[in-house]
């Protein structure tokens, strides 16, 4: 092992930059849908020795110094990004003639910026290193700094936060309602870089012992509130989830909308699942309905007809404001709406985190010079909604939906669940077919369940379609590529651990700890130098 850590620690130029690259590559496997989270226990330790290695000159300037340790952050989160994102250029594949050209921008661009958190990161830890556990507390500080502000700088994009390796299962993912991300976050990365201490054995004891008491507080925690019956259930809420696999080639296709439109009808009017009654609510996927609801007026008298007494569909549509197609003023929202029995439109809420170039083009008058247009999202440019709220269901039962990758923020979702009863997350993840990115989407919607305590149901164009209960547990659900509806009785009596405020303060806390406990250990060891 000692020999082994040498070599790694000595390694010097493109070496180290490919050992770094590869070991971020790895820690990929520990996300879904692969969920084998020991891959971190490698990569990590990696990580943590590259890092011993990475000292720049003792009497150069402090970018000297650092340079070469962001070198290994930033090619580890290279590595990383481009191994957890690569398909994400899927999408553009979609409509190959149009913008296949900007595949290598998007596979490669988007995992290149994001690898400077994680060269930040590693700056941040190296500032405050030293030769024993200290620095397993310095990375933990500097990753758990970096995935925060991954979540709001530039819009943000907290995709595959290394806090998710470590709750696979609903039993691993309890400790998320106290920590939150941020704290999980850190406490991940100090418990998969513990493993480094194996080397020197400096502090070995110490961390053994950390491990196993974080690692049994983890799983115990888990099986506490797993085995924990469920509070009594104050109301409750029979819904159908609808699944259409629309072909995303056909979504905008005008002679095909009636046939889109009549698959999702279809779905929606059947009788029943044994055991089921008949749902109170029906959920749609994201821009589900193939059409501008001002352009075709007889589809909401025909979903007037559909809907029984009592029964409510929240649909994903485009919503139109300011007057026709073909008014250069008209906004459009990409948004969802409550429609009664009456076939009314009672409630609407637009998305209001929209995602760069696929729903709108971020400094479209200089772009559009280069000839650079919206890439993915559908034949028109979407804008943002002001505000979210919750849509009060039958029986007084208030949802709070979230559209696409809205629902991957943890301190968006959180806010706004505070009032709510169960949250909505309507999506259109066909745009990446079967590859990763649907599954990781799905796990971050089912870990908002667990932090917020609250159920989860969640319409998928062409999947992951599921009914999520508030510790986790799926309840029922539809694979990608498969077209149906599940119906599912949930019980409403759910609420938050801890409040939302308090989560975001312990994993503060949790962060504080670790910077503080790495800051003495490096200036003992200055001082022992000295």
């Amino acid at each position: 092992m000692e020999r082994l850590t040498g070599r790694i620690i000595l390694l010097w130029g493109w070496r180290r930059a490919l050992v770094a690259f590869l070991a971020g590559a790895l820690a990929v496997l520990g996300q879904a849908p692969y969920d084998f989270f020991a891959a971190c226990f490698v990569s990590f330790p990696l990580l943590v020795w590259l890092l011993d290695g990475a000292t720049g000159e003792a009497s150069g300037s402090l970018f000297r110094r650092l340079r070469p340790a962001f070198a290994v952050g930033w090619w580890f989160g290279f590595g990383y990004f481009l191994a957890g994102l690569w398909w994400i250029g899927s999408a553009l594949l979609v409509e190959a003639d149009s913008f296949a050209w900007a595949l290598p921008f998007a596979v490669v661009g988007i995992p290149f910026m994001l690898a400077f958190f994680y060269g930040f990161a590693a700056i941040v830890a190296r500032l405050l290193w030293s030769n024993d556990i200290g620095r397993i507390a310095a990375l933990a500080f500097g990753f758990g700094l970096a995935e925060w502000l991954r979540d709001f700088l530039f819009t943000g994009f907290p995709w595959n936060a290394i806090g998710y390796a470590a709750m696979p299962v609903p039993l691993l993912m309890q400790s998320v309602s106290v920590t939150g991300m941020i704290g999980m976050n850190a406490l991940a990365v100090f418990v998969f870089a513990l493993p480094a201490l194996l080397a020197a054995r400096r502090h070995l004891r110490l961390g053994a012992a950390l491990f196993v008491v974080l690692v049994a507080a983890h799983v115990g925690f888990g099986y506490i509130r797993l085995a924990a019956p469920e509070p009594p259930a104050s109301r409750s809420l029979d819904v159908r989830i609808v699944q259409p696999a629309v072909d995303l080639s056909e979504k905008w296709d005008a002679s095909v909308r009636d046939r889109i439109f009549a698959v999702l009808m279809g779905l929606s009017g059947k009788a029943p699942d044994p055991g089921h009654q008949k749902p109170q609510l029906i959920l749609w996927p994201e821009t589900s309905v193939p059409f501008l609801f001002t352009e075709r007026p007889d589809a909401l008298t025909a979903l007037g007809d559909m809907l029984g007494p009592g029964q409510m569909l929240i649909a994903g549509v485009v919503r139109e404001e300011g007057g026709s197609a073909a008014n250069a003023d008209s906004r459009y929202y990409n948004s969802v709406v409550a429609i009664d029995d009456k076939g009314e439109i009672t409630d609407a809420v637009d998305k209001v985190h929209l995602v760069p170039f696929g729903e709108y083009l971020p400094f479209a008058d200089l772009l559009q010079r280069f000839g650079i247009e919206q890439l993915v999202a559908g034949p028109m440019s979407f804008a943002a909604g002001n505000e979210r709220h919750a849509i009060t269901l039958p029986d007084g039962i208030r949802a709070l939906p979230f559209i696409c990758y809205e629902v991957i923020f943890p301190d968006l979702v959180a806010v706004d669940a505070a009032s709510a009863q169960l949250i909505v997350n309507v999506t259109n993840d066909a745009w990446f077919g079967d590859t990763p990115g649907p599954y990781q989407h799905f796990r971050q919607a089912q870990i908002r369940a667990v932090e917020n305590g609250l159920p989860l149901v969640r319409a998928a164009n062409n999947g992951i379609s599921a009914v999520v209960d508030p510790r986790g547990r799926i309840v029922d659900a539809l694979a990608i590529d498969a077209r149906g509806a599940i119906d599912a009785h949930i019980p409403i009596s759910g609420q938050a651990l801890i409040s939302p405020g308090q989560r975001r303060i312990n994993g503060m806390l949790i962060m504080l700890l670790f910077a503080v406990g790495a800051a003495l250990l490096n200036v003992r060891q200055r001082l022992r130098v000295n």
